[in-house]
């Protein structure tokens, strides 16, 4: 029977479902990756109910929902390969679209509260050494056949490692950003229409500056600041190749990539005695669990400072 039913959902349940994705939109200013991910959530649950009941799954039956029915769904994605990691995307998902329709009383989101999200492996952020990172900041330009193609490289690198950004805002960075020689911070909008304050370094400035005297494109308010070879906006795919060229020539590993700089700023600030709460605002990070991935990173640095600050741990003369 699976597979034998092409609509998975009844009119007003797919009603509800772009009305939601459009709150999402126009009231959360989620970002299109985030909207594109639930929606592919939740049309996984919805493909998974109309299977499980043989016709297009119905408001009704998330009304009815159970954990039974959850742990179903969970399940069967676990059979088609996916990980904790998806698993968990796919139940916050679900619950997400539940709490709409909650908040229409056509729902409740009892049975999601209850399901516990399949425990991930932690994945620690993987930082360069200092002296790698300096490194591939200072020879991100030596594979450019064009003086301000190097500069360019050299530019968007030293700000990744310089601010800690994503590279997603250093290219999204309009052509007016950082022309002021003395500005000291620049505000970033990062996920979620966030916006932090970030410091500037004077060499993130001068790596820019001699980016902008070498372009040969009109760098205006309305375009990017940030461009590729023919004048377009710099694509990370392009900022992605040449990293990996740069790692090749240098001996590092492929861990070694453009957002390996923003875990190397994080990394290295708190090697140099900076506490997770100004770290986990410079990065942009919601929650603060995200940068206590730092403290098992450096963990080395941590025990160092216990040695050395504990009573219990300090030798007697």
């Amino acid at each position: 029977m699976s597979g034998t039913i092409l609509v998975h959902a009844s009119r007003d349940l797919l009603e509800e479902k772009a009305a939601w994705l459009a709150t999402l939109q126009n009231e959360r200013n989620a970002s299109p990756h985030t909207i594109a991910s639930y929606e592919r959530d939740l049309r996984q649950f919805l493909v998974f109910l109309t299977d499980y009941h043989a016709r297009p799954a119905t408001i009704a039956d998330l009304a009815d929902l159970k954990t039974t029915d959850l742990r179903a769904f969970l399940a069967g994605r676990r059979r088609d390969g996916a990980g904790a990691r998806s698993l968990g995307r796919n139940l916050s998902g679900v619950r997400a679209f539940l709490k709409h329709l909650e908040k229409k009383g056509l729902a409740s989101t009892a049975g999601a509260r209850a399901m516990r999200a399949p425990k991930a492996a932690r994945s620690l952020p993987r930082p360069l050494a200092v002296n790698d990172a300096l490194e591939v900041a200072e020879e991100a330009g030596s594979f450019a056949l064009e003086p301000w193609i190097a500069a360019r490289d050299v530019a968007v690198l030293t700000l990744l490692y310089g601010c800690g950004l994503r590279i997603s805002e250093a290219l999204s960075l309009p052509g007016d950003a950082l022309c002021d020689e003395a500005a000291r911070s620049m505000p970033i909008l990062g996920k979620g229409g966030k916006t932090r304050i970030v410091p500037l370094l004077p060499a993130v400035l001068q790596a820019v500056g001699e980016y902008r005297r070498l372009c040969p494109f009109a760098l205006s308010p309305q375009e990017p600041l940030f461009r590729g070879a023919r004048g377009g906006p710099l694509r990370p795919q392009i900022v992605q190749r040449g990293m990996a060229r740069l790692r090749g020539a240098l001996g590092l590993p492929a861990s070694a990539t453009p957002h390996a700089l923003r875990h190397s700023f994080a990394t290295h600030l708190l090697s140099a005695g900076g506490d997770l709460r100004t770290i986990q605002d410079l990065l942009g990070h919601a929650s603060l669990s995200t940068t206590q991935n730092y403290t098992a990173v450096d963990a080395g640095r941590l025990m160092s400072i216990y040695r050395d600050a504990h009573p219990r741990a300090r030798r007697r003369g």
